[in-house]
């Protein structure tokens, strides 16, 4: 039995085959493609935070940044000169805790959890983000927490680890002064 009409004719016909395939394939590839862009960004966003974690540590490890100058404000704005070829002006989100240990031990303890999108800081006293370097020869922690925007909706539920489409990066570097003159 032969079919006749504009149904028979619609599944004889394969010209418009390749666009229907390409529809098909073309969303999961945008979405894989930006996907990767958000991760690759992202990663590159916390690995250049790192480094400005470990050049400010260097500075206030030697001397360079007196323990008795540095503040809360000069602090940030150490690691934000460093940051801003990746993140918005005046790094908005960026928080530091700097402080003095009695042992490696002791700073090994602290952590820190995220809870209802706010950072909260753990096995430290008192346990909120301080700026308070030791002096010459003292074991001292900096950790620094960026709160990155997730710039694609679809990737904000999977990428989102703070619940307001933010993922946190973090860097932390511990080590002790040289001897140098307070």
């Amino acid at each position: 039995m032969r079919r006749t009409g504009l149904c028979a004719r619609l599944l004889r016909d394969n010209r418009g085959s390749t666009a229907i395939e390409f529809a098909m394939l073309a969303l999961p590839f945008a979405f894989l493609v930006f996907a990767i862009l958000e991760s690759c960004i992202s990663f590159a966003g916390e690995e250049v935070m790192a480094n400005a974690t470990d050049n400010v540590a260097r500075q206030l490890r030697t001397g360079q940044m007196s323990a008795a100058t540095v503040t809360d404000t000069s602090l940030k704005q150490a690691i934000c000169s460093q940051l801003q070829i990746i993140v918005a002006q005046n790094c908005p989100g960026l928080q530091v805790d700097l402080r003095q240990y009695a042992s490696f031990a002791a700073a090994a303890q602290a952590g820190f959890n995220i809870q209802n999108g706010a950072i909260v800081l753990t096995g430290t006293s008192p346990a909120t983000f301080t700026v308070a370097p030791g002096p010459s020869s003292s074991k001292n922690m900096l950790r620094v927490f960026y709160k990155w925007p997730v710039m694609t909706n679809f990737m904000a539920t999977t990428m989102s680890n703070m619940g307001t489409g933010y993922t946190l990066h973090f860097a932390s570097t511990t080590w002790q002064n040289e001897p140098f003159n307070d």
